[in-house]
């Protein structure tokens, strides 16, 4: 028998696969079970696994497979239902590559019309782009000059996330999104930069970071 909570997310994973060929990011499935935090989502993969449910797949980033589902009566079914992980999640994706992205002084973005392949295995539901990374303002986030940031497209954004922001309708920068009192503040993550304040109406949110690729 499973437990509410192990039998909601063993659903919303196979549902996930069924749709998208990859499995959820953590932060997802925190949110889709709306879970305080994911050393809860930790527990109830490792229950899981344990009982058979799914199994994690080495050597892929954030893979996993359901083996199967739980029958009606509370039991078990082989592969009834379950969709295994995509043959595809290691092949690669042609995203957009919209020019680079400031990650200091913003500078204007989504320009270009050049590609980046991505492995397929980095992204999540939803539609994608990818900025080259200019700056170092976020280096305390592990994001370096010349990395490429995977952007999934959303206008809306919580405290705390990495945003592609618009400010002013003309220049884009990468920085952690945080509401403060009546006004947006976008965080550098580099003790040399200051924080940029602007109205709500100044900021525009043109998707959330998704990925990071690096090349050497």
């Amino acid at each position: 028998m499973l437990t509410r909570k192990q039998h909601e997310l063993l659903t919303y994973i196979n549902e996930q696969l069924a749709k998208t060929g990859v499995s959820p990011s953590f932060e997802e499935m925190k949110d889709a079970l709306d879970l305080k935090s994911k050393s809860g989502v930790h527990r109830l993969i490792s229950a899981l696994e344990e009982r058979g449910f799914i199994r994690r797949l080495a050597n892929r980033a954030r893979a996993l497979e359901v083996t199967r589902m739980p029958d009606s009566q509370g039991g078990s079914s082989a592969g009834r239902s379950a969709v295994p992980a995509a043959a595809n999640s290691n092949d690669m994706i042609e995203l957009q590559l919209h020019g680079r992205i400031a990650a200091g002084t913003p500078i204007e973005a989504l320009q270009g019309t050049d590609t980046l392949p991505v492995p397929a295995a980095l992204l999540g539901p939803g539609e994608h782009y990818a900025l080259q990374v200019a700056g170092d303002s976020m280096v305390e986030e592990g994001i370096l000059d010349g990395d490429y940031a995977l952007i999934r497209k959303t206008d809306t954004a919580r405290d705390g996330e990495i945003v592609v922001a618009l400010v002013d309708n003309s220049e884009a920068t990468l920085k952690t999104f945080r509401r403060e009192g009546s006004m947006v503040r976008l965080d550098p993550a580099n003790r040399r930069y200051d924080a940029q304040r602007y109205r709500p109406d100044q900021v525009q949110v043109q998707g959330r970071l998704a990925g990071l690729l690096r090349r050497y």
